[in-house]
Formats: C-alpha cells, sequence, structure tokens
C-alpha cells in the first residue's frame, strides 16, 4: 500500500515537505490527537478563492449571481465527496475504530472535509500557488460539465421567479412541526401558494431544506397545472 505522500504525490503532483501536516489533514476526529478540523477551515477559504477564480475566467458573460452559483455547486459537500472518491482519499483516513466499523470512509461529508483539509495542508506546506494548482488539477475538467446557471438556483428561488413571471403573490412557509432530539431534528413545513390554491408538506433535517423540499415539491405542482414539462 502506498505512503500518503506517495499517494498525494501520484494523485495531486505534489510532494509534501512536512509530513506532519498531511498526517493532520488525514486524520479524522475520531481518531484522536492533531486531526484535520483546522487544517478543514483554512482549505475551505483557498478552496473558495481558488474556484472563484476559476468560474471568473471560464464565464466571462455570467453576472455575480450567476457566478455564485457555479462556485456553489463546484465546492458543495455533494461535488468534493465525488472528487474524493475519484482519488481514493478515504484509502488514506486515520479514522477512530466506531467510524471505522461504520464505514466513515466513504462517508460523503467525512471525504469532503478531509478534501479540504488536504488542500489546507497543501496551503501551509508549499503556499497559495501549489495549493491552488492541485485544485485546479481536480476542479478545472468540471467547469464544462456544469449545468446552466438558472438549472443551479434551488427551488425557493425557482419558485419565486416563476410566481412573480406570472404576476402572482409570493408563497408563504409554515413550520407544522418539530420532531426528534435536539441533535437530530425533523422539520416538516408547508407551502402556500393561496391564490392557486396550491399547498404541500415536506420534511428536512433543518428548516432551510424543509423548506427547499416544499418548495420544489409545490413548484412540481405549479408546472404540472400549468401544462409545463419539469
Amino acid at each position: 500500500m502506498k505512503t500518503a505522500r506517495e499517494w498525494l504525490r501520484d494523485k495531486l503532483g505534489y510532494e509534501c515537505r512536512d509530513p506532519a501536516l498531511l498526517e493532520s489533514a488525514l486524520t479524522h476526529r475520531s481518531a484522536g490527537g492533531s486531526h484535520n478540523e483546522r487544517l478543514e477551515f483554512l482549505g475551505d477559504a483557498v478552496l473558495n478563492c481558488v474556484v472563484a477564480k476559476l468560474v471568473f475566467h471560464g464565464f466571462a458573460s455570467a453576472n455575480e449571481g450567476d457566478l455564485s452559483r457555479f462556485r456553489a455547486s463546484l465546492v458543495s459537500g455533494e461535488a468534493l465527496a465525488v472528487i474524493a472518491a475519484e482519488i481514493d482519499l478515504g484509502s488514506q483516513l486515520r479514522l477512530g475504530s466506531g467510524e471505522l466499523k461504520s464505514g466513515g470512509f466513504r462517508r460523503k461529508s467525512i471525504l469532503a472535509d478531509a478534501l479540504e483539509a488536504l488542500f489546507g495542508a497543501v496551503y501551509l506546506d508549499g503556499g497559495f500557488e501549489a495549493a491552488a494548482g492541485v485544485i485546479e488539477r481536480l476542479v478545472q475538467p468540471r467547469l464544462g460539465q456544469l449545468p446552466s446557471a438558472d438549472e443551479l438556483k434551488d427551488p425557493k428561488t425557482r419558485l419565486q421567479e416563476a410566481l412573480q413571471a406570472r404576476g402572482l403573490p409570493l408563497p408563504s412557509y409554515a413550520v407544522e412541526s418539530i420532531s426528534g432530539e435536539a441533535h437530530n431534528q425533523v422539520f416538516q413545513v408547508r407551502c402556500t401558494v393561496s391564490s392557486l390554491g396550491l399547498k404541500v408538506s415536506a420534511s428536512g433535517a433543518s428548516r432551510r431544506r424543509a423548506e427547499q423540499a416544499a418548495a420544489q415539491l409545490l413548484l412540481n405542482a405549479f408546472h404540472e397545472a400549468q401544462g409545463i414539462s419539469t
């Protein structure tokens, strides 16, 4: 099995000078000792800066809102987890016994966080240009695969725009219930467009997620009523 330094060189084309930084970046807090949460914080900032530059130059006619959506799509936890899986980051992670038993090396949130921590470690080890080179190598090929800016809009925004385009009043959102323990709550939210007689409910792990889910359901119902293909 390759060492972490060999893996980093082969997968990302970077030769790490400080093994301790790399070890910290690949260590989940469940393993104890020096872990990757602080490096994750730093790597997140570097990642956003580099990707902002990529989309700025890659989409010359895009406005600020569209650029923000492109960047958000590329740096989302989902997108980072896909990249991490592609470079087999999970095989290099140091996890506690509990996370190992539960398959933590495949968990999207752990993979995404570790990738950001890795970017932070490269930044500290080799400077901004080194980190930018690693990030660009992973993200640049994905620019051409992005959906349109309109497709990247969240459901609440798309619902609002669809209603406004037809001169209709905006939807209202109301929390119907909150269940579960404090650390694992489920929110039930109702979304209503009274003028159309449309009302739906959806749940999510946060109020925001539940509202987005409800907005998507109502948008689907609205399109169906309008005879619009979704």
